[in-house]
């Protein structure tokens, strides 16, 4: 879609995943004029799109080992090849699931069962029908039969995306920004509850279970009540930045390349940022304000 080309998969992923090696094809139609290393662009990527935009800058600055090994160097894409991490000037991830959400790990101990259907597994499938629905066009003409884990929400899950993270440096010249989101204030009981007046009515349940859960992951982190206040899907904590990269709390007088710069908890549920779903929230000033700072770098 930037460059106006053929979606390529790459050969030994699509081979790897059992799913076709080229995706929609864009030429004629990319989103920019030009995009090179002299004309920049500032990347932004809400919820998974978070982990998509900092795993796009990663390729484009180091390319793929298993591509370049498995592919003809004459049939390789650019794009593996990388080189090319100065082409982005700014990542900003809105109310992404760096570090995935515990939403994927409560346990169904001691919940009633209604309708043989647990709550937590109503919830679940509720979320997980949303992810679908959200990242649906962009997985709409993939094989039926591709391997299960290739998909977003297998690195919701915790354990996958500290894994994934392990992989995923950030780029030294390359400004980082997180919006972290929040909708839940914590009750007497020490617990996280969701206001149920202004969040998305999809993610009111799941905010009351991430909200007083605490609990190890089958890989074995701690999920502790770091982790409680949330935005209705994603745990605000694993919204502010990716376990094993730098991070800060945001300082207008010391933005860092190279360091996730933590942005102050935006009041919002998990759509917020996106202008909302049923409850409208207008954004524009907060992008308007976001970019030019940006811009004044």
């Amino acid at each position: 879609q930037l460059t106006g080309t053929v979606v390529d998969y790459g050969k030994a992923h699509s081979e790897k995943c059992n799913h076709s090696r080229y995706g929609a094809d864009y030429t004629g139609r990319a989103l920019i004029d030009s995009f090179s290393s002299e004309e920049k662009i500032n990347l932004l990527g809400h919820s998974f799109g978070g982990a998509t935009v900092r795993m796009f800058a990663h390729i484009m600055e180091n390319g793929s080992r298993e591509e370049i090994a498995a592919t003809d160097a004459n049939d390789l894409s650019d794009y593996f090849k990388g080189g090319k991490g100065d082409w982005i000037y700014s990542v900003t991830a809105l109310a992404a699931p760096h570090n995935g959400t515990s939403a994927y790990c409560i346990s169904t101990d001691d919940v009633p069962v209604k309708e043989d259907e647990t709550l937590f597994d109503s919830v679940k499938r509720k979320i997980q029908n949303s992810l679908s629905n959200m990242i649906g066009s962009a997985t709409a003409d993939r094989d039926e039969n591709k391997a299960e884990w290739d998909n977003a929400a297998y690195d919701m899950y915790i354990d996958n995306a500290l894994e994934m993270n392990k992989e995923i440096a950030t780029l030294e010249n390359t400004y980082y920004f997180s919006i972290p989101c929040s909708m839940t204030s914590k009750n007497e009981e020490g617990v996280w509850v969701p206001d149920e007046s202004r969040m998305e009515s999809l993610f009111v349940e799941s905010s009351k279970e991430i909200g007083a859960y605490t609990g190890y992951t089958k890989g074995g982190f701690y999920i502790d009540e770091s982790w409680q206040e949330n935005d209705g899907l994603v745990n605000t904590n694993s919204a502010k930045a990716p376990m094993f990269n730098a991070s800060k709390d945001f300082d207008a007088n010391n933005i860092t390349k190279g360091v996730w710069n933590i942005m102050p908890v935006y009041e919002g549920d998990h759509m917020s940022l996106q202008g909302g779903m049923t409850k409208n929230n207008d954004v524009r000033l907060l992008y308007a304000e976001h970019l030019e700072m940006i811009n004044m770098l």
